[in-house]
């Protein structure tokens, strides 16, 4: 199954979520954005990623791991842990 390629050409994009295989981006300025790879093929050009988050999926993940073991890419940090419930509170 195929997803249409979306092109977004001289735009800013803030707080928006992208799977990198499915966009094209020419001209942008993408902030804050999550976007989500999973090794395939993906284009940009002249375009500005400002605190954006990368997720590797799929064999990008593999491949990010691999890096990191060999120093070529630095460690992620550990994701925090949810907050813990409480049940002291709650009504019986």
């Amino acid at each position: 199954m195929s997803s249409e390629i979306k092109v977004y050409q001289d735009k800013t994009l803030n707080n928006a979520s992208f799977v990198l295989e499915e966009c094209v981006f020419i001209d942008c300025h993408l902030k804050n954005c999550d976007l989500f790879f999973s090794g395939g093929d993906s284009e940009w050009a002249n375009t500005k990623f400002e605190n954006c988050r990368f997720h590797w999926r799929g064999p990008a993940k593999s491949t990010a791991a691999l890096f990191q073991v060999l120093g070529i890419l630095p460690q992620q940090p550990p994701l925090p842990a949810p907050p813990a419930t409480s049940t002291a509170n709650k009504p019986n």
